[in-house]
Order: C-alpha cells, then sequence, then structure tokens
C-alpha cells in the first residue's frame, strides 16, 4: 500500500490529508487534525465564573464564539434571562468576528486558488482590478476587528460579555463612528464580492466535480431575531425540509460523535447520515436575507445554483454573502440606543448542568459544563469544524479518486485538496480545543 501525504496551507491550525492507494486504486482519504489542545481537562476544576474569561483562548481566531458559547451556558445553568439590549450587543461581537472571518477566509485564504488571466491563480494576477483586492480585504476584516473591540471590550479575547448581560453599552457617538466605517465597509465588501464572483466563475468546469457534492444533510443555529446568536440547532434534510430543531443540550439525542483515524478531532453525523455546517448550510436553512444586498446577492446565488445547492465549492460564495449581510446587520442594530443602564441582570451561579449555543462563522458551536460547588467538574466543547469533519473526507475521496488514475497521479490533486478543504474553512486549533 501507497501513502500520500499533504500538508495543508491557508487553514486555521495544523492538519494534513493523507490518502492511501492500492495500486491505481484510491483506499481512502483521511484528513488529520495533528495538534492537541487538551481544553476539556484542563479547565477541569476552575472556577465557573472564570469560563468566559478561559475558553477563547481555545483559538485566537474564534475567541468571541467562545467567549459568548461560555456566558450562555453559565446563564443556561443559573436559569437568566438577558437583557434585550445585552443581547444586542452580544449580536454584534459577533457580526464582528464573521465580518474578519469571512473576510479572512474568503480573499486571503481561497482567492489564490481562483484562476487569473489565462487560468494564473489570482494571487498573481495583479491586474488592474486585482491589485485592489488585498487592500480592501484587510480594510474589510479591520472594520469586523474594529466592531469587536467596541461591542466585546477587545479584539483578541473579548471580556464584555458576563453573566445576566453585559459589562458595559455603547456611547452614541461611538455606534455613530462604527456605522461611518461600516458603511465605508460595505461598499468595500461589495466591490470584493463581485470580483470573487467574477472569478469564481473561471472554476465552472470544477464547480459540481471537484469533490463530493452529493447533497447531504445540513446543521445550523439559526435565529432569525438575532443572526448567529440562535438557542436551537436546526436540520435541515438534502430536499431542503427542516427535520429537527433542538437545543443545544439535547444534542447527543440527534448528533454522534464519530472517532477520525490519526485525528485529534471527532467527526458528526445526524442519524447516522453525514451533515455539513457553515456558510452554505446557513444560506440554505435560511435562503432570504433580511437585509438588502445580501438578499439581492442571495437571489442571484438561487438563480444560478438552484435551491438547496449542495456544491461544496458554494461554500465560498455563500461566505460573501454573509461578509456583506453582516455589515448591513451591524449598521441596522447600531442605530439603535445600545447604552445606559439596563444592560445587565443579576443572578447566581448554582451547581448542575448548563450549555450554551452560538452559531460561529463555522457553524454551531455548543459549551456543555457540570458545575458542581462552583466549580467545573466536565466540559464538553462541541466544536463547528467537528460537524464537517466526515463531509471534508468524503470530498477528499471524491477527489482523489478523479486524479489518481492508470496514467499516474496528477499534478492537480494537491490543489484540489486545497480546494476542497479550503471550502470548508475549518479551524483546526477549535477542532482539537
Amino acid at each position: 500500500m501507497t501513502t500520500l501525504t499533504i500538508p495543508l496551507s491557508r487553514i486555521e491550525g495544523h492538519a494534513r490529508v493523507v490518502i492511501n492507494l492500492a495500486g491505481e486504486r484510491v483506499l481512502s482519504a483521511h484528513f488529520q487534525a495533528t495538534e492537541l489542545r487538551g481544553f476539556e481537562h484542563f479547565v477541569q476544576g476552575a472556577p465557573a465564573e472564570q469560563m468566559p474569561i478561559i475558553v477563547p483562548r481555545i483559538c485566537g481566531v474564534c475567541s468571541t464564539a467562545h467567549h459568548l458559547a461560555a456566558v450562555k451556558a453559565l446563564e443556561n445553568l443559573a436559569g437568566v434571562t438577558v437583557p434585550p439590549k445585552a443581547v444586542c450587543i452580544r449580536e454584534l461581537m459577533m457580526l464582528g468576528q464573521v465580518i474578519q472571518n469571512q473576510a479572512t477566509s474568503l480573499f486571503l485564504f481561497t482567492m489564490p486558488d481562483l484562476p487569473g488571466q489565462a487560468g494564473v491563480p489570482s494571487l498573481f494576477h495583479l491586474g488592474e482590478v486585482h491589485s485592489k483586492i488585498a487592500p480592501r480585504a484587510l480594510a474589510v476584516r479591520r472594520a469586523g476587528t474594529q466592531l469587536i473591540t467596541l461591542a466585546g471590550g477587545q479584539f483578541i479575547h473579548p471580556v464584555r460579555a458576563v453573566v445576566g448581560g453585559v459589562s458595559g453599552g455603547i456611547a452614541p457617538r461611538a455606534a455613530a463612528e462604527m456605522r461611518a466605517s461600516l458603511n465605508q465597509a460595505l461598499t468595500r465588501a461589495s466591490f470584493l464580492v463581485d470580483a470573487y464572483w467574477d472569478l469564481f466563475e473561471g472554476l465552472h468546469d470544477r464547480i459540481g466535480t471537484l469533490g463530493d457534492d452529493s447533497p447531504t444533510y445540513y446543521l445550523a443555529a439559526i435565529d432569525r431575531g438575532h443572526a448567529y446568536y440562535g438557542d436551537r440547532l436546526r436540520v435541515m434534510a438534502p430536499d431542503g425540509s427542516v427535520q429537527a430543531a433542538f437545543p443545544p443540550c439535547d444534542y447527543a439525542e440527534h448528533l454522534t460523535d464519530v472517532p477520525i483515524e490519526g485525528s485529534y478531532s471527532d467527526g458528526t453525523l445526524y442519524q447516522g447520515e453525514l451533515v455539513r455546517a457553515n456558510s452554505l448550510a446557513r444560506l440554505n436553512i435560511d435562503p432570504h436575507p433580511t437585509t438588502p444586498m445580501a438578499r439581492a446577492y442571495t437571489e442571484r446565488f438561487w438563480q444560478e445554483w438552484g435551491y438547496p445547492a449542495h456544491a461544496i465549492l458554494l461554500f465560498d460564495v455563500a461566505r460573501g454573502i454573509e461578509l456583506v449581510y453582516a455589515i448591513e446587520r451591524a449598521i441596522e442594530l447600531l442605530e439603535q440606543d445600545l447604552d445606559g443602564d439596563d444592560l445587565w441582570v443579576g443572578c447566581t451561579l448554582r451547581d448542575g448542568q448548563g450549555c450554551g449555543l452560538i452559531e460561529a462563522p463555522r457553524g454551531p458551536l455548543i459549551h456543555h459544563y457540570e458545575v458542581q460547588g462552583g466549580l467545573v467538574t466536565s466540559a464538553r466543547f462541541v466544536i463547528p469544524t467537528q460537524h464537517n469533519m466526515l463531509a471534508i473526507e468524503r470530498a477528499l475521496l471524491v477527489a482523489a479518486r478523479r486524479y489518481v488514475s492508470s496514467a499516474g497521479i496528477s499534478l492537480e490533486l494537491e490543489r484540489a485538496v486545497g480546494r476542497v478543504v479550503r471550502a470548508f474553512d475549518p479551524c483546526i486549533a477549535c477542532a482539537t480545543h
């Protein structure tokens, strides 16, 4: 048996693809997370009230989502209802993370895979239009980090969400300045999405054939009232029908953890079936964004690709739509009164179990804590990337069988493997926590 090992770049964290061959026949393809973090173990014995400050260290990219999932888990334990204004400020934190993540993933990680003139990767094709992409993408990303800082107190490892609400509001002047910055970012984001979409069309011969584009189930915690802040997981069947909706503490009744060979991350099945999370899952489950520019892009998306959409490369186009939506939605929220005293309600932590759910950029994130005597006795982190691991592996198997034949191993295999993995935008640091 021959083994091909392909290291990966332009993803968050460390991972590799391992393909096993018998002659020209592809036996298996594995997506292996190669780092171990161990957060579930070393938070045992920590004071429960400190979890919102500890767990953002799981990942510098996804720290906002972990911060909020921890707070929501403790609030579930305490049985507290957070004031509406505080929920809006928390949503702004998540919108900031979506903006900075999608700008980074789409234009810095994925865009170099797209062809420019004469099929040259766009990273090296610096025409008049393309030369404007990188600085504008960085400017949009900066607007996302500024929004996290405004709502969360600081960009890396935010601190402003506390059990019962938030520790401070957003003054009208600061909100107005942020709105002005986001309006500029919206113009830049629209330019970027249009440019990406045009380049994306150059992959027309690979869309629907690159990896495993067969229909799957989709998983997301979408809440139409507060985007990326839902309290129930929703499962959509391949035909577009909603199959289940359940609170985060019921996840074990619906989702099954599956160990993955040679990896520090598990995978997820729904009733024995593959699931996908992330941007395409959200667009399939909630196909009509409420903001005007995102809605127009979505209508174009459905016209071109049909509903529900299943081709894995469409994750990237959906990511661009979400970038526009997150900016528009943040501008809407910042027009509200987000200052004052009604930002927090008192509560007392108690022993027992609590679960917190956040729709992170890469999909549903669940924190599940057991607390005794004020200390964490058990912690379980169900990570968005975990939901996609088995779908990634099946897509890699399809790609490998396409590019390994009696003629040999095509040089396109390594590029195809990278495109498949980056379509899912995996966060390996989170997946191995």
